[in-house]
């Protein structure tokens, strides 16, 4: 029996994306090196933070809201070495995440305002990470909660109308990228950003045990993904296309949209 054919690198880019996450540095250890991809190849990029990390210290003592200042902070130093033209926080409460009503409003008022093509967040359905480890809750429920805003609600104008009324026009994003996730289906190499991801994580000073170890351990993590395509470096996504193009190669904004209540920026 012969091998199987390799996969191909992911190459289709969006003209613009959202990252939505659960805390400040989900962005940069996930899919950090393909936002700076992106961006560097000319790609516009928003980052939404649901909660701003006020629980992310082992310390019970550490006061949350200036664990949530500092770590808000480190989020828009981080975001800056990335490229991201800016940071939402949502002030949800960390480890009390919830997929409910108010959260999708507010990342549908996200979307609606930026308006991007493709939204990369966290594998909603990754409990138990494959090489071990429990996926934070709160991951989960941001991860959810941004396929559920993303799908139907931004693109229903049904779906919380006083947005429309205050001239938040529905919005389709054509695509979701997830990260962590367990069934892969893209890879991307990022051997040419690996260092700003790494550098972007650098930035989450107080969050980082063994910060003298952490690159060779993103690198590492970087090269085991990167196998698949033969690339020294790669992030791994699961791809789910809910508006397909023509032109699989060319960012989506290069074409009318498919959608009717969809208008191109």
């Amino acid at each position: 029996m012969s091998e199987a054919t390799p996969p191909a690198p992911h190459t289709w880019r969006p003209a613009r994306f959202m990252v939505i996450v659960a805390h400040p540095d989900d962005a940069d250890f996930g899919p950090g090196g393909t936002a700076a991809k992106w961006i560097a190849e000319g790609s516009e990029a928003w980052l939404v933070c649901c909660t701003s990390g006020d629980a992310g210290s082992d310390d019970w003592r550490t006061d949350p809201l200036e664990l949530a200042a500092l770590r808000e902070r480190e989020q828009s130093a981080a975001a800056a070495v990335i490229g991201y033209a800016g940071v939402s926080y949502l002030h949800q409460p960390d480890g009390a995440l919830a997929n409910d009503l108010a959260l999708r409003e507010h990342l549908v008022r996200e979307i609606r305002t930026f308006r991007p093509d493709a939204v990369l967040t966290i594998d909603p359905e990754t409990i138990f990470h494959s090489d071990g480890g429990v996926n934070h809750t709160d991951h989960r429920a941001a991860g959810l909660a941004a396929v559920d805003a993303v799908y139907p609600a931004a693109r229903n104008g049904m779906a919380f109308p006083w947005l429309a009324r205050d001239g938040l026009e529905p919005w389709t994003v054509r695509r979701l990228y997830l990260s962590w996730s367990n069934h892969p289906t893209a890879w991307i190499d990022v051997t040419s950003t690996i260092g700003r991801k790494v550098a972007a994580l650098l930035e989450h000073a107080s969050q980082l045990r063994h910060p003298e170890t952490m690159e060779e351990r993103i690198r590492a993590w970087a090269r085991e993904e990167g196998e698949p395509i033969r690339a020294e470096a790669a992030e791994a996504h699961r791809v789910i296309v809910i508006e397909d193009d023509e032109d699989e190669e060319g960012p989506t904004h290069a074409h009318e949209p498919e959608t009717e209540g969809a208008t191109g920026a």
